[in-house]
């Protein structure tokens, strides 16, 4: 009876020290997503003041003017705004969707192929990863310049197709999610590689797809130095280059200010609606995990 007795006293002290971990970790999360929205908030009250307002007080009370800062953003050149943010809509969604494919193909055939040079080409890969992109621009340009693709939609698409990043998520993802039995069998039923991939990888690889895709986007929507590079029209410009050019003119009109702020309020929107209608997709990945 003692030892049966004993063993409650055993169990219950590891259950309290885990509790203290996951009350410091969830204070810090907290402190950590305040400090990131304070920015957010910020942008979205400012975005409601004139130019009179947003410069006499630093304060987080709203103002009343945010339909006409909409308004006089909308009328600029003819709504050039909403050419930038198409423009950037472009960029993000078809770079996001090839890069996503391209990212899927190559870490799908990194993970499950055995060839020569396969383990240094996942580590010029990784290296790839540590690049700035800041490093990257100038011989991009150069590049795109003997082609004749500068300051057309091809130079800020095609650079953002291949990410090594995604490469390096989706053969992590492949080699934990996809099970070498389930290729093998598809194989014996007769099924040929590229059936294989689109048929079967593919569905399981979802959620980390959507991670790919998520993570591209957000990127290329909030790239400024490739496209400020490559593009000289400012019809092709997307949101980032162009509101920086609007910002660049306030120093002569002032009431472009609390418009530029407008604008960046816009810009961050459609990116937070993306994630709200992604995230489900981690949420059934979580559930499956939890009841498996």
């Amino acid at each position: 009876m003692s030892a049966v007795t004993a063993t409650p006293a055993i169990t219950a002290k590891p259950r309290t020290a885990r509790q203290k971990p996951s009350f410091v970790g969830t204070g810090i999360l907290i402190i950590g997503a305040v400090y990131c929205l304070i920015p957010v908030v910020w942008v979205f009250m400012a975005s409601t003041k004139s130019t009179g307002g947003l410069f006499s007080t630093f304060t987080y009370a709203p103002g009343t003017n945010l339909w006409d800062n909409i308004t006089t953003l909308s009328s600029y050149r003819g709504g050039l705004f909403w050419r930038w943010m198409l423009n950037t809509a472009l960029y993000a969604g078809v770079g996001a969707g090839l890069s996503m494919v391209v990212s899927a193909m190559a870490g799908y055939a990194l993970a499950k192929y055995r060839f020569r040079g396969r383990a240094a080409l996942f580590n010029l890969l990784l290296a790839g990863v540590l690049v700035p992109g800041v490093i990257l621009a100038v011989p991009q340009y150069l590049l795109f310049a003997k082609l004749g693709l500068t300051n057309t939609y091809w130079a800020v698409l095609l650079p953002s197709i291949i990410s090594p990043y995604g490469i390096y998520l989706a053969r992590i993802y492949v080699s934990a999610a996809v099970p070498d039995e389930v290729i093998e069998a598809a194989r014996t039923d007769g099924a040929k590689d590229l059936k294989v991939f689109t048929s079967i990888v593919m569905p399981m690889m979802v959620p980390g797809l959507v991670t790919i895709f998520l993570f591209q986007f957000v990127a290329i929507w909030n790239n400024y130095l490739l496209p400020f590079v490559m593009l000289g029209n400012d019809k092709l410009f997307p949101v980032t280059v162009g509101l920086s050019g609007l910002l660049n003119q306030g120093s002569q009109q002032p009431a472009l200010y609390s418009v530029v702020i407008t604008g960046a309020l816009l810009s961050i929107l459609p990116l937070l609606a993306l994630f709200l209608l992604l995230q489900r997709f981690w949420q059934v990945d979580l559930a499956a995990g939890a009841v498996k």
